[in-house]
């Protein structure tokens, strides 16, 4: 059993230490000046961090933890750097730096001949103009830093649309310049690799999005191909072993008749794998846990079909609960629009049956003509 610190309150955090606590482990919570802490709320201490806290300070005030781990991208480097010099960060400070900025992502992935989506990197209106003359229509923007369920994205479809997104260049940070792809589905690989280097992967997810926010997973995703399944284990092995990864890492892609491209990747347990957790196999949170205490990752194949729906600023009716086939997860924070508070998982014995009942929660959580 160990004290194990998160970098971050949000739902992963919950889910974290919800797991971590059947293991024996007890949690302290790293928190941003402002941060909403009520994920976590009962779970562990939690330390408001100052931006001037030294190392020293802050691991003695997590209670000198055995090791830090994070559940987003979006923390200060140079705190995890300074907190390794106490105990181990999992996964390490330059896997996070990489994510956390789309341009040095690509850049990464690029480099270790991982195919994505043609790309260009710009900071001004010229650069912007000139990489969608290149790239065509339509071409799609997102900023390089804090660009999360289609936030800080464009589409750009025409000229107009162009110079009107080269108009506010002056006070947008770097953008990513990404080119279409014509892909059939999007897909998800979680991975997860101990401290020992011990490797195991679940099934790929099949996912779908609504209004640029994960909506649905459904495992394992239908008609795989064995090429396909060997190229997204290629991908998460060939990052694994290039950072010396500890953790999961997430790997979302595009399907193009079989062939993937990288879309992004998350340092961290990911929404497309909350169906882990009532399909009978150990959970993507609890093999994060494993992994960063170095215990061998545990199943992963799940004997029957698994999916999960997010609730999107919506709390479900009671009776849409009422049923042996799904298990709600809520995640103790106040619903606004489009905001994820909660999912739900649900398991059947065949693919069919999985599909008919996703249709039929979205139906009630979602009509069809009203928007997020």
């Amino acid at each position: 059993m160990m004290r194990i610190a998160i970098a971050g309150c949000g739902q992963l955090a919950r889910m974290l230490a919800v797991a971590g606590w059947e293991m024996g482990h007890q949690f302290a919570f790293i928190a941003d000046r402002g941060e909403s802490t009520d994920c976590v709320a009962g779970l562990g201490d939690v330390v408001q961090r100052d931006e001037h806290m030294s190392g020293t300070t802050l691991f003695e005030a997590l209670g000198q933890p055995n090791v830090v781990t994070v559940e987003k991208e979006h923390v200060q480097v140079s705190m995890l750097e300074a907190l390794a010099e106490y105990c181990r960060v999992a996964p390490g400070p330059e896997a996070i730096r990489t994510c956390q900025h789309r341009g040095r992502e690509k850049a990464l992935l690029r480099s270790l001949d991982i195919a994505t989506a043609p790309f260009e990197l710009v900071e001004d209106a010229a650069e912007l103009t000139a990489a969608v003359n290149t790239l065509g229509f339509p071409a799609y923007v997102k900023s390089c830093e804090q660009g999360y369920d289609g936030q800080n994205q464009w589409r750009l479809h025409d000229t107009e649309s162009l110079d009107r997104l080269a108009a506010e260049m002056h006070a947008l940070p770097p953008l990513v310049v990404e080119g279409a792809v014509d892909f059939d589905r999007e897909l998800s690989l979680i991975a997860v690799r101990s401290v020992s280097g011990d490797v195991a992967t679940y099934p790929l997810s099949e996912n779908r999005h609504r209004e640029g926010i994960l909506l649905t997973s459904e495992v394992p995703a239908p008609n795989v191909k064995a090429h396909t399944l060997k190229q997204a284990e290629h991908i998460a092995h060939t990052l694994l072993s290039h950072w010396s990864y500890v953790g999961v890492l997430s790997i979302e892609l595009f399907d193009e008749n079989g062939a993937l491209r990288v879309n992004e990747l998350a340092p961290r347990v990911h929404n497309s794998g909350h169906w882990s957790q009532d399909s009978g196999v150990t959970s993507q949170f609890s093999n994060h846990l494993r992994a960063i205490t170095d215990v061998l990752p545990g199943a992963t194949q799940p004997a029957r079909h698994s999916g999960m729906i997010n609730l999107l600023g919506t709390e479900p009716p009671a009776d849409l609960l009422q049923t042996r086939d799904t298990n709600l997860h809520w995640y103790n924070k106040s619903v606004r629009n489009r905001r994820k508070v909660g999912h739900i998982n649900v398991q059947a014995d065949d693919r069919a049956r999985l599909k008919q009942r996703l249709t039929e929660i979205e139906a009630v959580l979602y009509p069809s003509d009203e928007a997020l």
